[in-house]
C-alpha cells in the first residue's frame, strides 16, 4: 500500500481468532491501551473503579480507556477493547469510545524505520505526525490565557474534532475547528471541553480538575506508534481522540467498515491534521532518509514557515525597502497599523491635497529675478528627521489615496516610482513608503488606483479580527464594559451594517464610545455612535446581577453564588473587578478563575491594558500563585 491509510485494529489482529492470529506487537504490549487528555476532552470517560495505569507508564498520562475496533458481530454490535484489555460491545452511534488509529503505507514503513527506538516489553516505537494529547501544567494554563490575550503567533496548522454533545447520538458529524499557536518553542490549542461527565468535576494528567465547557490548553505532541514489523503497520501507542459517532445506525454495523463515519473522519479530517507538520513533499518521492539529512532536504534554504499577521507583512515590506499598500474600509485601523511601527510618521492626506501642497512649487525672487524650487513641507519634515535619526526607517504615510483625483494619484505616482519629488528632491535613503486606500467596494468616493501604481506596491488587506481588536483594545485602555461587551458577544457586535440613515457599529465607532463612556458614564449616549439596537443590547448587559469587588474583596459571596451567575453575568462581573487595587489583586485574581479560564484571561487583559508596571505587578502575582503550589483552575 503505497498511498497514507488510517484504520483501526481488528478483533484478530488484538485477540487473534480464525481470521488472522495476533499482532506480534500487541502479545509484546499488551492488548489495553492508555489514553490522552483530548480523549476526556472530546467525550470519553474514566470508569475509576476499573480504570487501569499502564505499566510502561505510571503517571495520570497512563491511564486507559476504552477504544473502538473495526470488528463487529451478526448482531450489529460494534466491538471494542475495554478499559482492562477485554473484549466488550459498544452501540455504534454512541461517542464515548476512543480512536487509537493504525497507520498503513509501505512508503512510510520504511520511511521511518531508521527512526526507532526500544519500548516497553521489547517492542519497537517510532514517532511520527504531531496532534494534540495532554494538558498543558497548571501554571502554564494561566500564562498560555494571558499570552493569547495579548495576540500569540499561530502556526497556520488546525486541528479538527466533532462539535456535537457526548450524548447526542442522532446528530451526524458537525466539525469544530481549533487553530494551533506557538509559545516559547512549543504548540498548542485551547479546546473546549466537550465531556462525557455531565457535570462532574474530571481530573487530566496535570492534575487540574476541569468541568464541561471549559477551555483547556492542549499541547500539540509528536505521536509515538508501536511498530508490527510482520505486517508492516504502525499502531498509536495511545487512543488519541473521542466524541467521534462509529456508525449512523444503532447497533447496525454489518462490518462493512469503509462505509462507516468513523471511516471517513480517520482518513479525510484526522489523518490530514496528524501529518500536516510532516515533510511538505508527495508520498511517491519519500525515501528512507531520516533525521537531520530529511529535514535539510524539505527546507534547504532554512526558511521560516508558519502564519504571518498583517502587521508582520507591513513591517517586513518597510524593512524591504518595498512601499505598501494597506486597502480596507474607513474603519479598520490602517493609520494605526502605521503609527504603530512608526509613531512619528509624515501622513500626507492625498485627498486634500493639491499638487503644489504634495509637489512644492516655483515662487518668483524679485531681487534676482529668477524662479526658485521650493520643497512641499511634509519633504522638509521627512528630511530633518532622517537626517537627525540617520540609523532609524522613516515613514512617509499617503493616506486616502485612492479617494484623490486621477491628477494627484499622477502626481503620487511619480514619488513612489522614482522616489524623487517633482523631479528635484530624492527621498532620504531611510525613508520609506506607505500608502493606504479604500476599495471601491468599501468607498463611493474611491477612484481605481492605476494599473501602474498599484504594481509598484505590496499589498495588504486589512480587516480587524475580534481577536486583533481585543489586544489592541486592552493595550488602549478601551472602557472596561466595552472590551467585556465585545469578547461576550464573540465580536458580533463589533461591525453593524451602515445604510446610510442610522449610525452603525465599527472598530473606530467602538473606540470613540470608549471615550464617551468614560467622559460621562452613561451607556445610553452611545446610541449616538452604534445606533440604538446595540445600544440597549449594550445597557443590558452592563445592568446585571453581578458580585462586585467589594463583595469580593470582604469574602461576602458563596459557591452558589457563584455557580448562579450566567455567561453574560461573569462577563460583568469580570468588568466591575478589573477596577481593583494593586493591594488587593491576588485576592480578585483567585476569585476570577473560579469563574472560568476564559474569564481569568479577561481579567488580565482588562486590569493590566498594556500598562508596563501592571504587567509586572501581574507577572509578581502569578509568581506567588506558582509558590503557593500552583494554580487552581
Amino acid at each position: 500500500m503505497n498511498s497514507l491509510d488510517l484504520t483501526l485494529l481488528s478483533d484478530g489482529q488484538i485477540w487473534g481468532d480464525d481470521s488472522e492470529p495476533q499482532l506480534e506487537v500487541i502479545k509484546k504490549y499488551g492488548t489495553e491501551a492508555a489514553i490522552t487528555d483530548l480523549c476526556i476532552l472530546t467525550g470519553t470517560y474514566l470508569l475509576e473503579n476499573v480504570t487501569r495505569i499502564m505499566d510502561d507508564d505510571r503517571s495520570l498520562a497512563g491511564r486507559t480507556g476504552c477504544f473502538w475496533t473495526r470488528s463487529g458481530d451478526a448482531r450489529g454490535n460494534v466491538h471494542g477493547v475495554s478499559v482492562v484489555g477485554r473484549a466488550f460491545n459498544l452501540s455504534s452511534t454512541g461517542r464515548y469510545g476512543v480512536v487509537r488509529p493504525v497507520l498503513q503505507s509501505s512508503v512510510i514503513f520504511s520511511q521511518i524505520s531508521p527512526n526507532r527506538v526500544r519500548g516497553y516489553n521489547g517492542t519497537e516505537e517510532v514517532e511520527y505526525g504531531e496532534y494534540p494529547q495532554n494538558a498543558a501544567d497548571s501554571t502554564m494554563q494561566k500564562i498560555l490565557d494571558f499570552e493569547y490575550i495579548r495576540g500569540m503567533n499561530k502556526t497556520g496548522r488546525s486541528y479538527t474534532f466533532d462539535s456535537v454533545k457526548y450524548n447526542d447520538y442522532d446528530t451526524g458529524f458537525k466539525p469544530v475547528t481549533y487553530e494551533e499557536y506557538e509559545y516559547q518553542g512549543k504548540k498548542y490549542i485551547n479546546i473546549k471541553a466537550n465531556s462525557g461527565y455531565d457535570g462532574r468535576r474530571f481530573l487530566l494528567s496535570n492534575g487540574g480538575f476541569y468541568r464541561d465547557g471549559d477551555y483547556v490548553w492542549v499541547e500539540v505532541s509528536p505521536v509515538k506508534w508501536l511498530i508490527d514489523d510482520r505486517t508492516g503497520i504502525l499502531i498509536a501507542k495511545k487512543g488519541l481522540v473521542s466524541g467521534i459517532r462509529f456508525f449512523s445506525k444503532d447497533f447496525g454495523y454489518e462490518g462493512d467498515f469503509s462505509r462507516t463515519e468513523m471511516k471517513k473522519f480517520l482518513n479525510k479530517i484526522m489523518l490530514p491534521d496528524l501529518i500536516q507538520s510532516v515533510a511538505i513533499t508527495r508520498i511517491q518521492d519519500m525515501t528512507p532518509e531520516g533525521g537531520e539529512q530529511a529535514e535539510r532536504k524539505r527546507n534547504p534554504y532554512g526558511l521560516k514557515f508558519g502564519q504571518v499577521s498583517e502587521e508582520e507583512i507591513i513591517k517586513g515590506a518597510i524593512e524591504s525597502g518595498i512601499a505598501v499598500f494597506l486597502h480596507g474600509p474607513s474603519s479598520e485601523g490602517k493609520s494605526a497599523r502605521v503609527k504603530q511601527i512608526d509613531p512619528t510618521c509624515e501622513i500626507i492626506y492625498i485627498r486634500n491635497a493639491t499638487p503644489d501642497s504634495l509637489n512644492g512649487k516655483s515662487v518668483y525672487n524679485g531681487s534676482t529675478g529668477e524662479m526658485i524650487d521650493v520643497p512641499p513641507t511634509w519633504l522638509k519634515k521627512l528630511q530633518e528627521k532622517c537626517e537627525k535619526e540617520p540609523d532609524r526607517l522613516h515613514v512617509v504615510f499617503f493616506d486616502e489615496i485612492t479617494n484623490a483625483l486621477p491628477s494627484v494619484q499622477g502626481i503620487a505616482f511619480n514619488i513612489i516610482l522614482d522616489r524623487e519629488v517633482n523631479g528635484i528632491w530624492k527621498l532620504p535613503e531611510n525613508a520609506r513608503i506607505v500608502a493606504a486606500g479604500n476599495d471601491m467596494k468599501d468607498s463611493l468616493a474611491a477612484n481605481q488606483l492605476a494599473e501602474p501604481l498599484f504594481n509598484r506596491f505590496a499589498h495588504v488587506y486589512i480587516k480587524t479580527t475580534t481577536e486583533g481588536w481585543l489586544k489592541w483594545a486592552s493595550e488602549h485602555n478601551i472602557h472596561p464594559a466595552i472590551y467585556s461587551y465585545i469578547a461576550y458577544k464573540k465580536g458580533e457586535t463589533l461591525r453593524s451594517k451602515y445604510d446610510g440613515e442610522k449610525p452603525n457599529a465599527d472598530p473606530r465607532k467602538w473606540e470613540m464610545a470608549s471615550k464617551m463612556l468614560y467622559a460621562t458614564g452613561s451607556p445610553e449616549m452611545l446610541r449616538a455612535l452604534v445606533g440604538e439596537d446595540i445600544t440597549r443590547d449594550f445597557v443590558q448587559f452592563c445592568n446585571q446581577q453581578v458580585i462586585t469587588l467589594d463583595d469580593v474583596i470582604s469574602g461576602n459571596y458563596t459557591d452558589r453564588d457563584i455557580q448562579a451567575l450566567n455567561t453574560a453575568e461573569r462577563y460583568a462581573t469580570t468588568m466591575g473587578l478589573s477596577q481593583v487595587d494593586d493591594d488587593n489583586l491576588e485576592k480578585v485574581r483567585e476569585f476570577v478563575t473560579r469563574l472560568g479560564a476564559e474569564f481569568g484571561a479577561i481579567f488580565d487583559a482588562l486590569w493590566t491594558h498594556g500598562d508596563e508596571s501592571k504587567l509586572e505587578r501581574l507577572a509578581e502575582a502569578k509568581l506567588a500563585e506558582m509558590s503557593e503550589g500552583g494554580i487552581r483552575r
